[in-house]
């Protein structure tokens, strides 16, 4: 595996968003393989773990907006995905609330993402969005599994995350996988932290990028990404800024085989 730098980025430019952006039920196979259907080689996830340490895909802390926690749990039982194991959480169904098509569409584990990247030759950024409180215990044990899942191919996932203390435990439990440091917005010392925390890339909200955020992330060699990107006006001003990666929801609008 050769290492992932600034002069070495073997990254797609188009990266769809948590499978296939809106038209599949986020974060699940099913969105994955739509997201591929449209062309799509990269794709953006959210991984957190159960309560007994399994890595599943799911984005926000809660279990109601994207399942049928409420429901399949009764009312009055916790929906935070983090305190529940993975035996409950498997039978959950995450596609329903998104159309009847997806109905029965099950969390996946970040195991079950991996190997259908891995033998589809996609690449992957896994954002490490912890159960609060979990954030170094999150950290460590996603890059722990990304480190075997990956070991021995070509190109490693991109690890990225908003919080500095799981990228800490990504970058102390697997320091060879690369890392973006995920940023909403642009406090003192950003450029700093993506240093110190050995980051080869900054991912940041769309509207941060600007000539002198741009120059300032180029001139310490990291590469730049944007998210999420969903329309075809703002996608070519960043890009004809000279943004390496662009997260979108919108696959059904940028095909990527052909920008």
């Amino acid at each position: 595996m050769k290492p992932v730098t600034h002069d070495h980025w073997p990254y797609p430019r188009w990266i769809a968003h948590r499978g296939a952006g809106k038209l599949a039920p986020e974060n699940t196979l099913a969105a994955f393989r739509t997201g591929a259907a449209y062309g799509y080689r990269m794709f953006e996830c959210d991984v957190k773990l159960s309560a007994d340490g399994i890595p599943f895909l799911m984005h926000d802390a809660t279990l109601e907006r994207t399942t049928n926690a409420v429901q399949a749990l009764g009312r009055g039982l916790s929906t935070v995905g983090g305190e529940h194991p993975w035996s409950t959480l498997s039978l959950l169904d995450a596609g329903s609330w998104h159309t009847r098509t997806f109905a029965g569409e099950p969390l996946p584990t970040f195991e079950a993402i991996a190997r259908f990247c891995l033998k589809n030759d996609f690449f992957l950024n896994i954002e490490i969005k912890a159960t609060p409180g979990e954030e170094f215990h999150t950290g460590e044990a996603v890059a722990r599994h990304a480190a075997r899942l990956w070991h021995g191919t070509r190109v490693p996932p991109l690890l990225s995350s908003f919080d500095i203390t799981s990228l800490e435990a990504a970058q102390q439990a697997h320091p060879e996988l690369p890392r973006g440091l995920l940023l909403d917005t642009l406090s003192p010392g950003w450029l700093e932290t993506a240093l110190r925390l050995d980051c080869v890339a900054v991912i940041c909200d769309q509207a941060l990028w600007n000539d002198s955020s741009l120059k300032q992330a180029k001139s310490a060699g990291l590469r730049t990404l944007s998210y999420t990107v969903n329309s075809a006006e703002t996608a070519h001003k960043l890009l004809g800024m000279g943004l390496d990666g662009v997260i979108t929801d919108r696959v059904d609008l940028f095909s990527p085989s052909s920008l």
